[in-house]
């Protein structure tokens, strides 16, 4: 999560609310420091100080054009904020958090809205079509999905399986299933097609977001999987892309072999 916080209030409730065991915090200096953060990386939420000014309007401006990424805005709810709450409600920040009010449900709010929680949630049963039934497949599954997109190698699922590499690639794509790295590819395509959505993102950001070596191979990915240019992906939702996967993963993927030689699948 990216933070710009101003105020000693709003930093304190934000440290109770996020200690450093149980969310990756980054604290912004400025409205272009977070922009910036939500154009190389992917951001679960962004939380705003009221107290911060100028950069507190620019960033709320901007929410309509994230909005799969929650803007959350701190507030005293004192008439002072009466503009910039009502700016908020115009441009699609999702949550307010009264300062003395929503201290002990902050966790809550923010996290249950974060991208990665709602991404999980939407997928945490595996699509039928992709015949994921066994308990190491589906445990796999929820592995991946709960990366949101970002990149992620056979031996990590290994090791936080406790299995090798090698078993681990040779039980999963059994019976009807996708390889194991076509389906680390699915979910990955399946969260640009998200982020896609997003005003504020282009392919080339979107391939920078999720970890992409350059958006040639984002657009190489989507076309090898869905049979659809990157450019695409605004417009399909996410049964449109399983649909097309289904039909195009029963054709062989040369680089799957290679991938999975190399580590990567």
């Amino acid at each position: 999560m990216v933070t710009l916080l101003k105020r000693d209030r709003a930093r304190q409730m934000v440290r109770a609310a996020f200690p450093r065991r149980r969310a990756h915090i980054v604290s912004a200096k400025s409205a272009a420091e977070v922009e910036e953060h939500l154009l190389k990386s992917l951001v679960d939420a962004v939380i705003i100080d009221a107290g911060a000014g100028d950069d507190a309007q620019r960033l709320v401006s901007r929410a309509d054009e994230f909005s799969s990424v929650p803007f959350v805005l701190i507030t005293t709810l004192l008439p002072a904020d009466a503009p910039l709450l009502a700016r908020a409600a115009d441009t699609g920040v999702c949550e307010i958090l009264v300062e003395g009010v929503d201290d002990a449900a902050a966790r809550d709010l923010v996290s249950r809205r974060a991208f990665s929680s709602r991404f999980e949630r939407a997928l945490a049963t595996p699509p039928a079509m992709l015949h994921l039934e066994t308990p190491l497949q589906v445990a796999v599954w929820h592995s991946v999905v709960k990366r949101a997109g970002r990149p992620v190698r056979t031996d990590q699922l290994a090791k936080e399986l406790s299995v090798s590499r090698e078993h681990l690639s040779r039980s999963f794509a059994v019976g009807q299933a996708p390889t194991l790295k076509k389906v680390i590819d699915l979910v990955r395509v399946l969260a640009a097609a998200e982020l896609s959505k997003n005003a504020g993102y282009d392919v080339r950001d979107v391939a920078e977001v999720l970890g992409f070596a350059s958006s040639s191979h984002l657009s190489s990915t989507t076309q090898r999987l869905v049979g659809a240019k990157a450019s695409s992906l605004s417009r399909l939702r996410a049964m449109d892309l399983l649909e097309r996967f289904s039909r195009y993963a029963t054709v062989p993927d040369s680089d799957d072999a290679e991938a999975l030689a190399a580590g990567n699948g």
